[in-house]
């Protein structure tokens, strides 16, 4: 009996318009994580907004200060300078506004509130930065005026010098405290500003992408991308 040879593979040939391969569908994905993020969002914008109302608060306070009180006349100098410009009032007054338009564009968001909100920031920014450079300004010519005053109170004969501390508290007759007193103040005033100036330029350009964003010009979730047909021949 002899033995017939078995292939050793099988081929099946199939037309193939009959063999339809089924694509697993890959999940779509939810909307909860973009959901999260837009809140975390919302909620580090608001503590930037707060921050920025605190940080004018904190700077209109100290205006106030030095505008009542009393110096040398070498130490009014130097403040005379950062009160005539009025920094310490009307810069605060715009940090606490762009704060507040960044509070209220995250509770309604509107293209009205936006666009608001984005220029308080330019605003805000702008100020920041000349608050800056008078601030420093005022912080580098205070040594010079605590030489002057020292120099000052030495050339001072001893009866007017007593006479003078009889109706001066010692705050402004003493150079070192008055110079310390003035340098603390500006430092604050300067961390303040310049926390501010950052805070601004960062929601200013978040508003610019958004406005961007969120009131395109051109609608491009409208845009459905049209398949090209294939030539099979």
């Amino acid at each position: 009996m002899t033995s017939q040879p078995v292939p050793n593979e099988t081929v099946i040939v199939l037309p193939s318009n009959v063999i339809t391969f089924s694509q697993v569908e890959k999940p779509e994905p939810t909307n909860q994580g973009q959901d999260s993020l837009k809140k975390r969002l919302q909620a580090e914008v608001k503590v930037i907004g707060t921050v920025q109302i605190l940080c004018g608060m904190m700077v209109l306070s100290f205006g106030i200060m030095l505008a009542s009180a009393s110096f040398s006349p070498n130490f009014t100098q130097v403040t005379s300078t950062l009160l005539n410009s009025a920094y310490p009032f009307i810069g605060p007054f715009f940090f606490i506004i762009s704060g507040s338009l960044s509070i209220a564009t995250e509770k309604r968001l509107t293209k009205l509130l936006v666009h608001s909100s984005l220029a308080g920031s330019i605003l805000s920014a702008l100020f920041a930065l000349v608050g800056f450079i008078l601030l420093s300004v005022n912080l580098a010519a205070l040594n010079p005026a605590s030489l002057q005053c020292e120099l000052d109170k030495r050339n001072m004969p001893t009866r007017l010098l007593l006479s003078y501390d009889d109706y001066n508290s010692p705050y402004t007759t003493d150079c070192y405290k008055a110079k310390a007193s003035l340098a603390g103040t500006l430092s604050l005033m300067l961390i303040c500003t310049l926390l501010e100036f950052c805070l601004a330029v960062l929601t200013a350009v978040l508003r610019w992408k958004q406005t961007l964003s969120d009131f395109p010009g051109v609608c491009f979730s409208c845009l459905t991308v049209t398949p090209v047909p294939r030539d099979d021949s």
